[in-house]
C-alpha cells in the first residue's frame, strides 16, 4: 500500500473531492488554523501514486505497520441511471457480465476509478447523467447531437453514445483526463465520439449541438456561457452542473443573463445542477 499526499489551499477541496470521486481511498484533512487542506489518495499499487504524483506533485510513501489486507480498498457501488443505465467502477469482465445479467433493461458503462473527473459517483456527474436519459428519452427516433464540455473521464460522452446520440463531442484542458476518456470510450466501444484537449474559454466551434452537457466550475461556466447559447441549435437544451448552492444564484442569472431559461433545477447536498433552454427558442 502507497500513499501520495500534498497540502493545497482550503479554497480547492471541492475540486479534489470532485476529482478523487469514486476511489475510495481518497482523504481530505482539514488542518485546524491555517487555510490549507492535506490531500491523499491510499494507493494498493505504486504506480497508481506515482501517476498522481507526475501530475500534481507532492510526494508517495509507502504505508506500513497496518492491517491493509482488511482494508483492501472496494470499489464503489454502481450508479444507477433510470432504467436506461449503469455506471460501473469495475473492469473486470466477468463482474461487468455479471452486472449485465441482472440489470438486463440497463446498458453496463465501465468507468474505472482514475484521476479524472466523472466517474458517475459525484452528485454533480449523476445529475447529469440522469437529466441526458430523460433528453435522450425526448429524442427517441430521431438523430441528436452532444457537445460535452469538460469531459473528464468521459462518461456523459460515453452514456449519450449508449443513449442513442450520432455525434459526440468532448473536450478538456487536462491532457490526463482526455487520456482516460479517450481510453474509456474505447473500452466501453462508444461510437461516434470525439474527444480532445482544449479549454473551453478559447475553444471555437462553429458547429451546434441539440445537447451541451458543461459539468464545469462556476466561475467556468460564468465566462462560458455565452459561447455555450451560441453553439446551441434552436430548441437545444443545455445541462449545467459543478455549481456550489452557496455560488448557484450567482452563476444561473448569468446563463439567464446569456440568454437561458433554467426549467429545471437540482440541488443534492451543496451541489446544484441545471436545465435549460435558449430563451429566444422557448416554446
Amino acid at each position: 500500500m502507497f500513499v501520495w499526499s500534498r497540502l493545497s489551499s482550503a479554497q480547492w477541496s471541492d475540486s479534489w473531492a470532485e476529482r478523487f470521486s469514486g476511489h475510495n481511498g481518497a482523504v481530505i484533512t482539514v488542518i485546524p488554523g491555517r487555510k490549507t487542506v492535506r490531500v491523499e489518495l491510499y494507493c494498493v499499487e505504486k504506480r497508481e501514486a506515482l501517476t498522481v504524483q507526475r501530475q500534481f506533485g507532492g510526494t508517495v510513501r509507502p504505508v506500513r505497520s497496518r492491517n491493509w489486507a482488511a482494508l483492501r480498498l472496494e470499489l464503489p457501488p454502481p450508479v444507477v441511471v433510470r432504467n436506461a443505465l449503469l455506471v460501473s467502477a469495475a473492469s473486470d469482465k466477468a463482474k461487468l457480465a455479471a452486472l449485465a445479467k441482472a440489470n438486463p433493461r440497463r446498458t453496463i458503462i465501465s468507468i474505472p476509478p482514475d484521476m479524472a473527473f466523472g466517474t458517475g459517483h459525484h452528485a454533480t456527474t449523476a445529475s447529469v447523467l440522469r437529466l441526458l436519459v430523460d433528453f435522450s428519452k425526448s429524442r427517441k427516433g430521431q438523430a441528436w447531437t452532444l457537445c460535452d464540455l469538460g469531459t473528464g473521464s468521459g462518461v456523459l460522452a460515453i452514456a449519450a453514445a449508449k443513449l442513442g446520440a450520432r455525434d459526440i463531442y468532448g473536450c478538456d484542458f487536462d491532457p490526463h483526463a482526455v487520456r482516460v476518456a479517450l481510453h474509456n470510450v474505447k473500452r466501453n466501444r462508444a461510437g461516434g465520439v470525439r474527444i480532445e484537449e482544449a479549454d473551453v474559454l478559447r475553444w471555437k466551434s462553429s458547429q451546434r449541438y441539440d445537447c451541451v452537457a458543461a459539468n464545469l466550475f462556476s466561475d467556468v461556466l460564468i465566462a462560458a456561457f455565452p459561447k455555450i447559447v451560441r453553439i446551441m441549435k434552436p430548441g437545444g437544451t443545455v445541462l449545467v452542473s459543478g455549481i456550489l448552492k452557496s455560488q448557484s444564484a450567482e452563476c444561473l442569472r448569468a446563463g439567464e443573463k446569456a440568454g437561458l431559461k433554467f426549467d429545471t433545477i437540482i440541488t443534492k447536498g451543496k451541489w446544484v445542477t441545471a436545465r435549460g433552454r435558449r430563451e429566444d427558442f422557448m416554446p
